[in-house]
C-alpha cells in the first residue's frame, strides 16, 4: 500500500541519529519491499531487531497436496472441521497453488508472536472479535475485516478468554495489493473505485512491550523456526513509511452495478502473484428491462475460481446445498453457473443480498487436508439432480 503514514516518535529527517527521552540510541530498521525498490518503512525500536539469543526448529507439518483429479467441482463445508488451537498453527489448509494457500481456522486461543517471511498474509474474519498486534501497533478486528499483514511482519492474533475467531486465511508468496487500475499514477485511490483511503484503518499508536528471551515462530522458504529474540519485538516506539499492516471492512466496498450483468472484475478488492480476490455484497442489480440478474454459465478457461458465502442469500446457488460458512472450488474446465430455477426465481429481482469473497487463482488448485475432510460429496451432480456420488 503506498498511502503513507506516521506513528508515534520519528525524527525530522531519516537514516540519522535518534534518540528516546532519556537519550537512548534507538535503532532504526528499513522494511521494504522487492529489494528496497517498492513500498517500505522506517522503524524505530528500543533494542537491536537482530539480537537473538537462540534458533532451534519449529516441529510444524501440513499434510500433503493432491491434484484435482479427476477435475471435479467441490463445495467445502469449512464451518465443519474441528475448532481450537490458535490462529496461527490450527490451520487447516483448504487448497493452494505454487502461490496462494487458503486456510480455514476457528481460533479459541491466543497465537504466538509469528514472522512469515514467505509473502503476505491476507485474513478475512468470518465471526469473533479480537485484537491484530503487530510491531507497527494494534488493531481491533471483528467480523467481515479484511487484515492485510506485511511479509517478515512480528505479529500474533489474540483472542479473549472464552471467545472463537473464526477466519479464512490467504498465505501468497509474494506481496498483496490494491489493483492498479484502481490507482492513479501517484498511488492514490482513483474516484470510481469502489473504495478510498478512508475505508483503510491502520494502527494509530504503537505497541511497546517489555520483556526478555521473546520467542518468535518463523516460516520461511526453507520451513518453520523458532527465534528467541532478546528483548519484546514490540518495542517500536515510532515508524513511518508506506508498508504496515492494515484493516479493510467488507461493509465499505461499494458495489458497481449497470443495466446488465458485470463481470466478475468489476467486483475485485485485491490482487496477488497469481490471484485475485473479489467482493460480492448486498447492491441493487442489473435494471435493463430484460436483464437476467443471476449470473450467466461461464467458463474461466484461466483460473480456478473459489467463493466463500459469507452470509445473505446467495440467490443463483439455491437448492445445490451451499450456504453461509460454504466454499465452492470450480476448477478451470468446468463450466458453472446458476442452479435450476434460479434464472427464474432471479427475473424481477431489484436487489440481491448476498455477502461472498471470491478468490481466482491462475494455476491449478491442488487440494489438502482440510478440503478433503469438509467436502460435500453430492455437490457435483446438484445441477443435474442426478449422478453417482465420489
Amino acid at each position: 500500500m503506498t498511502h503513507y503514514q506516521r506513528v508515534g516518535d520519528v525524527p525530522r529527517k531519516r537514516h540519522t541519529m535518534h534518540r528516546d527521552g532519556d537519550g537512548n540510541r534507538l535503532a532504526e530498521e528499513l522494511m521494504g519491499e522487492e529489494g528496497f525498490s517498492a513500498a517500505s518503512s522506517l522503524l524505530y525500536h528500543r533494542h537491536s531487531p537482530s539480537a537473538i539469543t537462540a534458533i532451534s526448529p519449529a516441529s510444524i507439518t501440513r499434510s500433503p497436496l493432491h491434484p484435482n483429479e479427476p477435475l471435479t467441482p467441490w463445495h467445502l463445508r469449512a464451518p465443519q472441521l474441528p475448532p481450537g488451537g490458535d490462529l496461527v498453527t490450527a490451520r487447516h489448509v483448504l487448497a493452494a497453488t505454487s502461490t496462494l494457500t487458503l486456510c480455514w481456522v476457528s481460533a479459541e486461543r491466543t497465537s504466538p508472536l509469528y514472522r512469515d517471511a514467505t509473502g503476505d498474509e491476507l485474513v478475512y474474519v468470518q465471526t469473533g472479535t479480537g485484537r491484530l498486534e503487530t510491531s507497527f501497533g494494534p488493531l481491533e478486528v471483528g467480523p467481515g475485516d479484511y487484515l492485510l499483514v506485511p511479509a517478515a511482519t512480528t505479529h500474533r492474533w489474540v483472542v479473549e478468554d472464552g471467545g472463537v475467531l473464526e477466519a479464512l486465511v490467504l498465505e501468497a508468496a509474494g506481496h498483496v495489493g490494491v489493483p492498479e487500475r484502481y490507482l492513479t499514477s501517484t498511488g492514490q485511490l482513483r474516484e470510481g473505485a469502489p473504495f478510498c483511503e478512508r475505508d483503510l484503518r491502520v494502527p494509530a499508536e504503537p505497541l511497546l512491550v517489555e520483556a526478555t528471551d521473546v520467542e518468535v515462530l518463523v516460516r520461511s522458504r526453507a520451513g518453520w523456526s523458532w527465534h528467541t529474540h532478546a528483548h519484546h519485538p514490540f518495542d517500536v516506539v515510532g515508524w513511518d513509511g508506506c508498508l504496515y499492516p492494515y484493516a479493510f471492512n467488507i461493509a465499505d466496498f461499494e458495489p458497481i452495478t449497470g443495466r446488465i450483468h458485470q463481470p466478475p472484475p468489476a467486483h475485485q478488492v485485491f490482487a496477488g502473484t497469481g490471484f485475485v480476490i473479489c467482493n460480492f455484497v448486498p447492491r441493487k442489480v442489473d435494471y435493463h428491462p430484460l436483464a437476467v440478474p443471476v449470473p450467466y454459465y461461464h467458463s474461466n478457461v484461466d483460473s480456478d475460481e473459489v467463493m466463500f458465502y459469507c452470509g445473505g442469500d446467495y440467490e443463483a446457488r439455491k437448492g445445490s446445498g451451499i450456504g453461509p460458512g460454504s466454499i465452492s472450488l470450480h476448477p478451470g474446465g468446468h463450466s458453472h453457473g446458476p442452479q435450476p430455477g434460479a434464472v427464474e426465481r432471479s427475473l424481477g429481482a431489484e436487489s440481491f443480498d448476498e455477502l461472498a469473497v471470491m478468490v481466482d487463482t491462475f494455476r491449478p488448485l491442488e487440494l489438502g487436508e482440510g478440503g478433503a475432510a469438509c467436502e460435500d460429496p453430492a455437490y457435483p451432480w446438484s445441477w443435474s439432480g442426478r449422478g453417482p456420488t465420489r
